[in-house]
């Protein structure tokens, strides 16, 4: 029995899907805000956070009754997003004014900005709350704020276009996917160097399609999954040696990823074939793609 639902913000639908886990279909669509893109649970798991960019703010949907039942306030064009691990702040990536926003969503207001690098797009928090990196996709950096003092301490140049940064669940490295560079970094925590880049080579499918974004690690840290985009396929990666264990084939330029709760599933967002792929992780393989809305960006899921 699967009883986990998936959520997937649709781009283009202004939606969101939902998915249910046992039947692989989607039950639900949710009406949100403008171009949805980054999506997130609190701390529960009773509402759901996302980032309405072309409405310049933060739609709040109640899980049980799938509507929208609140706003928040963000920046300019926000598209990424995370919550802290004590669950009040939001940092909040805003495109178009190169800051982060920190939203109180107790208050419901903006209760700082912090001044970061040009085209602010992935937000990753260290498990302490302690540490912010952001990453600006024009400046190709990965931005180490103090959540204390809001203030950046180290810049650390990566490859081009800079999205995704994922911490590792013990805290020591943050992983930094570059779209235009082709690459995964890996930066040490405590050093702030970058202590390994991943590449990777599908066959048949040219370099300059392998766009790194999406990025999922195990909490066991054995595992690593990276979307790479235009190539159509999730790398699996050995977390603890880098290497690149083998390509899944899923749908069409996969954007983001999410685990479900038990780890035995990933699911993938593929926007431009406007579905989500379900890959058995015990079996290795896709055992199902569930069609959801128009250009499908992010997921979660809950048990």
């Amino acid at each position: 029995m699967w009883a986990d639902t998936i959520f997937v913000s649709n781009e283009k639908s202004n939606t969101i899907s939902v998915v249910d886990g046992e039947k692989l279909a989607t039950v639900a669509t949710i009406k949100v805000g403008r171009r949805p893109r980054g999506i997130t649970f609190n701390q529960d798991m009773t509402r759901i956070y996302v980032c309405v960019g072309d409405d310049n703010r933060i739609d709040v949907v109640d899980v049980e009754t799938r509507k929208v039942v609140d706003r928040l306030p963000s920046g300019p064009d926000p598209e990424l997003f995370v919550l802290e691990p004590a669950g009040r702040l939001l940092y909040v990536a805003n495109e178009d004014d190169n800051m982060v926003s920190v939203v109180d969503t107790e208050s419901k207001k903006v209760v700082g900005e912090i001044q970061v690098g040009v085209e602010p797009e992935g937000m990753g928090i260290s498990p302490d709350g302690k540490i912010l990196v952001n990453t600006s996709e024009t400046t190709n950096m990965a931005h180490f704020i103090d959540t204390a003092t809001h203030k950046i301490t180290d810049n650390v140049l990566v490859d081009a276009r800079p999205r995704v940064a994922q911490f590792t669940v013990d805290g020591k490295f943050v992983w930094v996917s570059s779209e235009i560079g082709g690459t995964v970094s890996v930066i040490d925590t405590a050093t702030r160097k970058i202590v390994h880049k991943i590449s990777f080579a599908v066959q048949g499918v040219p370099k300059e399609a392998v766009q790194p974004v999406g990025i999922e690690l195990t909490r066991d840290g054995a595992r690593a999954f990276v979307a790479l985009g235009p190539a159509n396929r999730v790398a699996e990666i050995d977390a603890k040696t880098y290497e690149v264990k083998r390509y899944h084939l899923v749908g069409q330029r996969v954007w983001n990823l999410a685990l479900s709760p038990d780890e035995k599933r990933l699911y993938s967002t593929n926007g431009v074939s406007n579905d989500i792929s379900v890959l058995d992780l015990e079996r290795g393989r896709v055992v199902k793609s569930v069609a959801v809305g128009g250009a499908p960006w992010g997921v979660i899921a809950k048990p």
